[in-house]
């Protein structure tokens, strides 16, 4: 593994600068949020040469960014944001945006509370883990036609409400309601349609999940009413994306942007970052595709939602309203959008890609439901299956980072070095003697997921919390994990 040889100035505790002057081709600098220790691990990766690659996209304004659990990605790092001007020439481009287009996580409360479920906790996984299709190539019970599957990606998590799976209020409370729109089938290939039949209501593998957790810490009272959630509560949080459907779009685009790139004159240090301006038909084209996988990543979190809440629904013998069982939010993390912000005094559109990164607006922003206006919008933050998950508010000071913050622990291990530190380990017996109890339906998963795989989540939200583009609202310990 290549590290970071080059210079890292010290702006503050929680944020470091790549000056222009590192590579040859930066339009800006790279700013990279972390305190010490995590930046020790971060320079051992070569995630800051890719923050110094990305400085070099054509229309990019400000800064090229990194949150705090940053890790090696495809072109753009893992935890990268980068936002380009599109009238003036900003392109798109497919590896800011990822793979698993609009991997995600949605939080749910309850009101029932650890003591209650504690004692049935394994029972409970059981259940869940035999009604959630899981793992590589699962299939879902979902069958729809081919037409039906075009209405999927032109109307995400809607398609599964108007279906009967879930709630209006589900889709108050999803990111973009769950659908953006000038989502265009036109531009999916057919091998996309046949990689995604069949795979909503499905968690897939690696490090997707359904958690059930409790609330063992709350750290600002006031916005966690506005929530309804109270220390010793059981929440659960749904971790899943756009299948294989999104990765043969990303897949596709990927490989077709670099002939953009030399019909337009663009060079980029990474051909991982092949580019297309965003107003060009090469541009317009991934775009359609890009948001057709977004929003089948919505419903398809949509559609869990509802197989979790059946399950709960069974094994407690009361409905899911009974039960509380109400969608807090659903965010995206690994999408493009187009908002707009304050450059140099002027007012400009930008398309912000958030790979690995969690929107994070704050109070008073207009894409707010109404009743998180006062307090902003609520970041989801999962850690490892042995640790504890955040819940977060986004603030008006994260305007720096286009309203962006971390989006998890990040790894600190590839699969394949902690497959290997874990040999000869039992890792679901080590988690039990925690407390928590796991179902995996790969051999491998446990290993590569295992929790020293990732930085630890509590170092990585202390410096979103303290750099100020998020707050601490609420933490959740495992009490019962579900693995692809």
């Amino acid at each position: 593994m290549q590290t970071w040889q080059g210079p890292l100035e010290k702006i503050d505790d929680y944020r470091w600068r790549i000056p222009k002057s590192y590579m040859q081709g930066m339009r800006v600098p790279g700013i990279i949020y972390a305190d010490r220790n995590l930046l020790e691990s971060i320079k051992n990766d070569k995630a800051p040469i890719q923050v110094a690659n990305a400085a070099c996209l054509p229309g990019i304004v400000k800064n090229s960014l990194a949150m705090p659990d940053i890790h090696w990605g495809y072109g753009l790092p893992i935890g990268g944001v980068v936002a380009t001007d599109i009238e003036s020439g900003g392109v798109i481009t497919p590896g800011g945006v990822g793979y698993d287009i609009n991997c995600g996580v949605r939080l749910v409360k309850t009101n029932l509370t650890e003591k209650e479920i504690k004692p049935r906790i394994k029972d409970l996984i059981y259940a869940l883990y035999n009604n959630i299709p899981a793992g590589v190539g699962s299939e879902g019970k979902i069958r729809v036609s081919a037409s039906e599957e075009k209405k999927i990606l032109t109307n995400g998590a809607k398609w599964a409400v108007d279906k009967g799976f879930g709630t209006k209020e589900d889709l108050e409370y999803t990111e973009e309601k769950g659908r953006m729109e000038g989502a265009d089938p036109s531009n999916v290939s057919e091998r996309a349609y046949q990689r995604g039949k069949r795979q909503s209501g499905t968690l897939g593998s690696g490090n997707h999940f359904v958690e059930v957790q409790s609330v063992d810490e709350i750290y600002d009272e006031k916005t966690a009413k506005t929530f309804n959630i109270e220390k010793g509560q059981v929440t659960i949080m749904i971790h899943s994306g756009s299948r294989g459907f999104g990765y043969q779009v990303c897949d596709e685009y990927a490989k077709g942007m670099s002939s953009a790139q030399s019909k337009y004159g663009i060079s980029v240090p990474d051909r991982q970052l092949a580019c297309a301006p965003v107003k060009s038909p090469e541009g317009k084209s991934y775009i359609g595709a890009m948001k057709c996988a977004a929003n089948y990543a919505w419903n398809n979190r949509q559609c869990l939602m509802h197989l979790v809440r059946g399950v709960f629904e069974k094994f407690f013998n009361r409905s899911f309203n009974d039960l509380g069982m109400d969608l807090i939010y659903d965010v995206a993390h690994n999408i493009a959008k187009f908002e707009k912000y304050n450059i140099d005094g002027k007012e400009k559109l930008l398309c912000v890609h958030r790979k690995g990164a969690t929107r994070a607006f704050g109070p008073g922003h207009p894409d707010l439901p109404s009743e998180y206006k006062d307090i902003g919008q609520p970041v989801i933050i999962p850690g490892d299956m042995g640790r504890h998950s955040f819940l977060l508010v986004g603030t008006k000071k994260a305007e720096e980072t286009f309203y962006s913050t971390c989006h998890g622990a990040g790894r600190l291990l590839s699969r394949k070095a902690a497959v290997s530190a874990c040999r000869g380990r039992s890792i679901s017996q080590e988690l039990a003697e925690k407390g928590i109890v796991v179902m995996a339906s790969g051999r491998g998963t446990l290993a590569e997921e295992a929790p020293e795989a990732y930085k630890n989540v509590v170092d990585v939200v202390h410096v979103v919390h303290e750099a100020g583009i998020s707050k601490r609202v609420a933490r959740m310990q495992p009490l019962g994990v579900i693995k692809g």
